[in-house]
């Protein structure tokens, strides 16, 4: 069995009408690329990752036994193209070429961006309704954390939580009193990364200071030595290559440490998640992967969560194939695997995206803009806390946000 032809669409869906606002206003359109293998069988295996790979990358899998490539070290959607034929060459589903199986239903978890406190709750209402127990979001210094939360608990479920990033701190609020303050919530589920990473020590002391579980995701020495010294609760893998995967999992099992995947991407990335995430023994903390985001799939199966849990899918491969026919038709991949749809007369990623209509939008994609994501970065701290919602007059000083 040999990889006989690699189909490579890069592919542009639309957010949910009910987020596409915040989502849009906050990263603008994204992208990514699906990879459609096929074999000299007429097995075909399903790809996904959120940029494409070098066309001398895609020629590597060409003309290879899919099996050599268990561990894949060189890409991450090329590689779960690679575990889905070898799945379905084999007849078992993916999990089992991690190892054995420790758990059916994997936990995952939504996401959102920061906005108005009214949306933040509309947010959590809708994932709630959904089968989400869990609602991770990036905090920005333009909206108050502690009206978000008062917002967000008072139409919150039992049982669901928040995960708030902190993306390395990013604030000027005294983090172990913001985090108690927080924990007096509820809803308050756990905090990912509310220092720099390289503040080991500091992670200890806060860690043994914090009621609510500290998630670590950006490592000085990525993920290797500093897990044990416990710096946090569980710890997140993100973009992580299989094979890097793979030994990161055997580590956390050593120090029996709770970790969780974040790959973002559609109901393809999830399956491959949810396989790897049954056969890793700690892997027991919710996976992310934000395809609950956007309005459709270039595949037909839908892994929705049941109470938070998705079940880990039995069939050969990775998932059902999405279809009978060897070839990508229509009818198999949505018709958004080759269509670009109405975002794609945006440049993504670069500064002053020129719409056809001649609006010029600047998106976080760009770090050298003064956006959401890198603002901190750029203008100095902010603070998280620093203004309720109900004051009506303007904010003066560091506290007011800049506009040019």
């Amino acid at each position: 069995m040999k990889v006989s032809e690699i189909e490579v669409h890069d592919i542009t869906l639309e957010y949910c009408d009910w987020t596409a606002y915040q989502l849009n206003h906050y990263y603008g359109p994204l992208y990514r690329t699906i990879y459609v293998a096929h074999t000299d069988n007429g097995l075909i295996g399903l790809g996904e990752s959120r940029e494409r790979e070098p066309e001398e990358v895609v020629d590597r899998y060409v003309g290879s036994n899919p099996f050599e490539w268990i561990g894949d070290e060189t890409s991450v959607g090329l590689g779960t193209a690679m575990y889905d034929l070898m799945g379905k060459a084999a007849g078992v589903p993916v999990y089992k070429l991690f190892g054995q199986k420790h758990r059916s239903w994997v936990p995952v978890g939504s996401w959102t961006v920061s906005t108005h406190p009214r949306r933040m709750a509309e947010a959590v209402t809708t994932y709630a309704s959904q089968g989400y127990t869990w609602m991770k979001f990036h905090l920005t210094p333009f909206e108050n954390v502690i009206d978000q939360t008062e917002a967000m608990q008072d139409v919150a479920p039992t049982g669901f939580r928040i995960h708030y990033d902190f993306t390395n701190h990013g604030t000027n609020d005294h983090m172990p009193e913001l985090l108690d303050r927080l924990s007096t919530y509820d809803i308050a589920g756990c905090f990912e990364d509310p220092l720099p990473g390289a503040d080991i020590d500091g992670y200890v002391e806060l860690r043994r200071r914090s009621r609510r579980p500290i998630i670590l995701h950006h490592y000085p020495t990525e993920a290797t030595y500093e897990i044990y010294r416990r710096p946090a609760d569980a710890y997140m893998l993100g973009y992580m290559k299989i094979g890097e995967a793979i030994r990161r999992a055997g580590l956390f099992a050593a120090a029996n440490t709770p970790f969780m995947m974040q790959n973002v991407g559609g109901h393809i990335t999830r399956a491959m998640a949810m396989h790897m995430m049954a056969a890793f023994p700690s892997a027991n903390f919710h996976h992310l992967c934000d395809v609950e985001t956007w309005k459709s799939d270039v595949v037909k199966e839908r892994l929705e969560p049941v109470n938070g849990f998705v079940r880990v899918p039995e069939t050969p491969g990775r998932t059902r194939a999405p279809g009978k026919s060897k070839r990508a038709a229509p009818s198999q991949v949505d018709r958004q695997v080759s269509l670009r749809q109405r975002h794609t007369h945006v440049q993504h990623g670069r500064p002053g995206q020129r719409h056809v209509h001649g609006a010029t939008r600047h998106s976080s994609a760009d770090p050298d803009e003064l956006c959401l994501t890198h603002r901190n970065r750029v203008l100095g701290r902010r603070r998280f806390n620093a203004v309720p919602h109900d004051v009506r007059t303007p904010r003066t000083g560091r506290d007011r946000p800049r506009t040019s």
